[in-house]
């Protein structure tokens, strides 16, 4: 049944793409214009912090690398996506109660160092979770693609019933899928627990997956002999940004501490980030000055003087050109070789957990990750 169920679901997402596709190219009379723009992929994780989710932040703050990285090679027709994420906390005594006990923490945003940020920020304590209430609001007030083509899923983690609050979770459900956003649930305890709770029959109602976590397992992390020289590749990347206007000092400082987050935690989640910042998806057009160039945000001869770096300042227009171009070409050669080394690491961290015989752990990556697959594959995603 659970494999049937599966394949009804995989085929249900990719009738709704092909609809949501078909509809595009009758309006605007040509298949081309469908895919001018690149494909989305966007997430929206909602998680509990109440008093006993100490564990599952702590699990958010390690993956969360791991997790967006199954994006850094994804592709469909040929185009990479881009990625958004949007982060809430529900369930937390300090929240306002007329509010649901929920706060939107960020928009779907494509700044995956301010979604570090936030989560290293987050802090519990007890309260009550109301997740059909957090559904609603995240169905409601993100800027979803209005696109069947594009990969949008809802993922909440939890560990009381899915039936408290003033909110139905069926409604809030069936608002989610009635707008092609998936919602998979993930409950924070045992199996049998979480479908007494409710938490499958949400899943079911949105096309997503029901799984399972335990919270407070400790992630098991494995040292590469690659770990060392990625971190100092990581750093060298960093020197290849341009911070310009009123926001890229602070940025570039955030950029460091989530550096420094990661190299915390373990050498692994520091290789995690150190990949995800060579890939495509790490974009800082915002304040950086060599992605704002090379994605058309900004032209350097119109550039006020003032929103420029210091060093820039005295340069003529030609040299400003250069200086870019040299560190777009630094961070290009650096991006490969953690991108190779990246490739190492995981066949040696393969072997490694093959030799101990470690299977899939029931955590947070490893669920999410699962769903995504499966999910994204459906809509003609390609992962690696």
């Amino acid at each position: 049944m659970k494999t049937e169920r599966t394949s009804l679901i995989k085929a249900g997402l990719k009738a709704a793409a092909i609809l949501s596709l078909m509809l595009v190219t009758l309006t605007v009379g040509t298949t081309a214009v469908a895919h001018e723009e690149n494909p989305r992929i966007q997430l929206a994780i909602l998680l509990d912090t109440s008093g006993s989710m100490e564990g599952l932040i702590s699990q958010a703050q390690t993956q969360l690398w791991k997790i967006v990285n199954e994006f850094a090679v994804a592709e469909r027709d040929g185009r990479q996506p881009d990625l958004e994420v949007a982060l809430y906390e529900y369930g937390k005594s300090s929240l306002l109660a007329e509010e649901g006990y929920i706060r939107m923490i960020l928009p779907l945003t494509t700044d995956l160092d301010a979604v570090s940020e936030e989560l290293f920020a987050l802090k519990t304590n007890g309260g009550d979770e109301y997740c059909g209430w957090v559904i609603q609001d995240a169905v409601s007030d993100l800027d979803w693609s209005a696109s069947g083509w594009d990969f949008k899923a809802i993922f909440i983690a939890g560990n009381e019933p899915f039936t408290q609050g003033g909110v139905d979770f069926r409604s809030a459900c069936q608002a989610s899928i009635d707008r092609q956003i998936v919602v998979n649930t993930i409950h924070c305890g045992p199996y049998q627990d979480g479908v007494a709770g409710l938490w499958q029959e949400g899943a079911l109602l949105a096309d997503g997956k029901y799984m399972n976590i335990d919270q407070d397992r400790a992630i098991v992390h494995v040292d590469a002999p690659q770990d060392e020289e990625i971190a100092r590749l990581s750093a060298l990347l960093n020197a290849t940004y341009i911070p310009f206007g009123s926001e890229g000092v602070e940025s570039a400082k955030r950029q460091e501490a989530q550096d420094t987050n990661a190299q915390v935690l373990a050498p692994a989640v520091s290789a995690e980030r150190a990949l995800f910042k060579a890939s495509g998806n790490y974009r800082n057009a915002a304040w950086d000055l060599v992605d704002a160039v090379k994605e058309g945000e900004v032209d350097l001869e119109e550039l006020d003087e003032d929103a420029l770096p210091e060093e820039m300042r005295s340069m003529t227009e030609e040299e400003r050109k250069t200086f870019v171009e040299e560190n777009q070409q630094k961070r290009d050669d650096i991006q490969e070789q953690i991108q190779r080394l990246s490739d190492e690491r995981k066949t040696f961290v393969a072997e490694k957990r093959k030799e101990v015989a470690e299977g899939e752990e029931d955590t947070l990556d490893e669920v999410m990750i699962e769903a995504i697959r499966e999910q994204a594959s459906a809509l003609g995603f390609e992962l690696e």
